[in-house]
């Protein structure tokens, strides 16, 4: 089956040759010029990945990500003319999971696209230890990637359900930054350990009851991150 992907750029010769250079190597390819348009196609149908320019009509590319984040787990790679770290920081913080800086080359699309997806379906370091991960009433469903907390489904990035994931296998085992960084994102990404840190904080809104007073994920000042069940979570 093609892998399906919707293409979101106001600059209609950006997407024409993206789009003709994707349906070349077999994939299949919707377009939008406009942040509306993105959302509504992004609810209509499943994509398996999402090219999404920042600067877009009506609504932005950080809104975009934000709104679909809400209801969909499909990847999103950030388009932008715009290469300051910040920029990165807060497209990454509203939920897309790898980020461009124009101009770019085709080839490089289609490596990133590869690369996110691999990563986005476990790849092929992902190796569960069981079908299974739960304590302290936090479960993940390994095969089909879900979360849950006791009864309630919590919607994770493909980024957030790695974090804890790995963190989970490895309970009390403090993991630098930049070990976290690699292993979830990979050697070549361009991204520093600032991700970890964005990422880290969207996982902590979801799956704690007090963000500031964590159950699970907690901070190992200077290190990094470790996993372990407090004992508000008992």
């Amino acid at each position: 089956m093609a892998t399906k992907v919707l293409i979101v750029d106001d600059e209609k010769l950006i997407v024409k040759g993206i789009k003709f250079s994707l349906e070349q190597d077999g994939y299949e390819t919707d377009c939008a010029y406009d942040g509306e348009e993105a959302l509504e196609m992004a609810k209509a149908k499943d994509y398996d990945i999402i090219l999404l320019d920042l600067m877009l009509p009506k609504l932005d590319g950080y809104e975009v990500c934000q709104r679909i984040r809400e209801f969909s787990k499909t990847p999103i790679i950030m388009l932008t003319a715009k290469g300051d770290d910040m920029d990165k920081i807060l497209g990454l913080d509203y939920g897309a999971d790898d980020y461009m800086t124009k101009p770019f080359n085709i080839l490089e699309v289609k490596a990133r696209i590869k690369a996110v997806m691999r990563r986005s379906r476990g790849g092929e370091t992902a190796k569960p230890k069981g079908e299974t991960l739960s304590a302290g009433g936090l479960t993940l469903d390994l095969e089909n990637r879900r979360t849950f907390k006791g009864n309630e489904e919590i919607p994770l990035t493909s980024k957030e359900f790695e974090i804890i994931r790995i963190l989970m296998e490895n309970p009390g085992k403090v993991y630098k930054r930049n070990d976290l960084l690699t292993a979830v994102w990979g050697d070549d990404f361009p991204g520093d350990e600032r991700t970890v840190d964005v990422h880290v904080r969207r996982l902590r809104e979801k799956i704690e009851s007090d963000a500031g007073n964590p159950t699970y994920v907690h901070t190992r000042w200077g290190i990094g991150y470790y996993f372990s069940v407090s004992a508000q979570g008992n």
